[in-house]
């Protein structure tokens, strides 16, 4: 690979994907407002923010293919966030309980030489069972998923509160589309194999 990787995200569940490709990559804090702007729509918040993520440390890395990324979560056109707290996580698992929730996960890789940015959204919908307050609690207390949109990993024992995934990459709903991702990286004379 002749040009450098960089992932543009802090996001130690990124860092773990990407690692899979078995690519040489650095990791660089994109410190980017999140900030929704007025009547954004959440696939377009995703999308602005996956983009702006990687222009955001192009100036420390010329030269470099960046990937930026981003998820929203949303029901009925509501977007819930990482909760952060047992309290918030508690109050949207309860919220979510019996819905289907639109993951839409963005991803843009930007080259920081030719200044081109390609930017992809993939959309997985996340159907969770009828919770109970005890199931969310047992839940939370084995695995505190306060760091993660819609309070509880799909990779872990947050499967046990669903009933379905439907999405053409699992790996967007962790917060990478990997297929996606190799795509990009091809259009970009990248070799993953």
């Amino acid at each position: 690979m002749h040009q450098k990787l960089i992932l543009a995200s802090t996001s130690p569940y990124r860092r773990e994907l990407l690692g899979r490709l078995g690519l040489p990559f650095e990791v660089a804090n994109p410190e980017t407002d999140e900030t929704p702007l007025p009547d954004e729509a959440p696939p377009a918040l995703a999308l602005r923010l996956a983009e702006a993520k990687a222009r955001a440390v192009a100036d420390r890395y010329p030269g470099a293919l960046i990937i930026g990324s981003d998820q929203v979560a949303t029901v009925d056109g509501k977007i819930y966030g990482k909760p952060g707290t047992h309290e918030r996580a508690v109050a949207q698992l309860r919220a979510l309980s019996g819905k289907t929730v639109n993951f839409f996960t963005a991803l843009c890789l930007f080259n920081a030489a030719t200044s081109q940015a390609e930017v992809r959204g993939v959309p997985t919908l996340v159907s969770f069972r009828h919770l109970s307050d005890d199931e969310i609690e047992g839940y939370l207390r084995r695995e505190p998923a306060y760091n993660c949109a819609g309070s509880a990993k799909s990779e872990g024992l947050g499967l046990a509160l669903l009933s379905a995934i439907q999405g053409e990459d699992p790996n967007a709903l962790v917060g990478l589309p990997l297929i996606a991702l190799c795509d990009l990286l091809r259009n970009q004379g990248v070799r993953v194999l």
